[in-house]
Parts: structure tokens; sequence; C-alpha cells
């Protein structure tokens, strides 16, 4: 999974072909940490379908502000540069994917 930056997310998200779900997380978030293995997992399963970053809150808090995250871990759905949908807190993977199904239509 890739990380991206104030540098890089315009490239890797917002220009993206494939939908985008980005992880806003921050290394000391215990949710962040359970969060961790559920992204990990969709990410191998919806290659090619779905491409999944993560952004570092601490490392990235000018990114972080301008998408309005005030809390973590925050799960945010691009499609064709835009947000089409958002989540904050751990969601179990069953719950995740029908967001990604959703977010999908939207």
């Amino acid at each position: 999974m890739t990380e991206v930056n104030k540098t890089t997310f315009e490239r890797e998200v917002l220009q993206s072909s494939l939908p985008v779900l980005v992880d806003f997380y921050a290394d000391w978030c215990g949710p962040c940490q359970m969060m961790a293995p559920v992204i990990h997992q969709l990410a191998e399963e919806y290659e090619g379908k779905v491409k999944m970053v993560k952004v570092n809150v601490d490392q990235a808090q000018e990114l972080a502000m301008s998408f309005g995250v005030s809390s973590i871990p925050t799960l945010a759905y691009f499609q064709g540069g835009q947000v089409k949908g958002s989540s904050v807190g751990f969601l179990p993977k069953e719950s995740l994917e029908q967001k990604l199904a959703q977010w999908g239509r939207a």
C-alpha cells in the first residue's frame, strides 16, 4: 500500500484512473492500527479495481486539514478527483466492503 503526502497526493489520488480509498491515520492511533490489516487485505482483493493509499496525518497535517479530517482513522473514497464518501473510526472488513460498494455507486 502506497503512502502519499502533499507532494504525491494529486498524482496518486486526484489524477488516478481508478477509484482511490485514502486511509488518514497516525502511528499512535489504536483504531488506526486495528484498521491497517483490514485495508491491506482489501487492497489485495480489490487490486486493479480500487487503489488504496494511506496518509500519515502527523506528517501531512495540511493535507488532512484540507479534507476536513478531525478524527482518525478517516477513510475517504475518491473517484474522478472528487470525494464520493467517507467514514470515521474502525470498520470491520464486511462493513468496509459495503461502504466501498455504496460509494462506488455514488
